[in-house]
């Protein structure tokens, strides 16, 4: 299965960005660099037309809890814009807000 058409999904660019910025700032931890730098492929593939990432290496790549939330807003995404902003409701109390640690060490200087 491409995850291609996923860009096509949202209502409009303000979803998109609400869908990127929970990936981004929600998912995406540095602290697990190589699960990280997955999910900002996917988190580009939100907006893009082409394969940046595939499904086989999300599952190769992201932890289960995560990988079932992305699943969830794939399965959401080809569904409703109604279903994308129950998983963004959603996610925002599953997962807290993570703190970025590579920008606050540089910016404590």
């Amino acid at each position: 299965m491409t995850l291609t058409d996923l860009r096509d999904g949202f209502r409009d660019d303000g979803q998109r960005g609400c869908v990127q910025a929970v990936v981004h700032s929600r998912l995406a931890d540095d602290r697990e660099p190589q699960e990280c730098r997955y999910l900002m492929r996917f988190w580009w593939q939100l907006s893009m037309g082409y394969q940046e990432v595939s499904l086989e290496e999300l599952r190769l790549n992201v932890g289960r809890q995560k990988l079932d939330a992305l699943m969830e807003l794939i399965s959401a995404i080809r569904s409703s814009h109604d279903e994308i902003d129950a998983w963004l409701d959603a996610a925002e109390k599953r997962f807290p807000v993570i703190q970025d640690r590579g920008f606050s060490r540089d910016n404590d200087g």
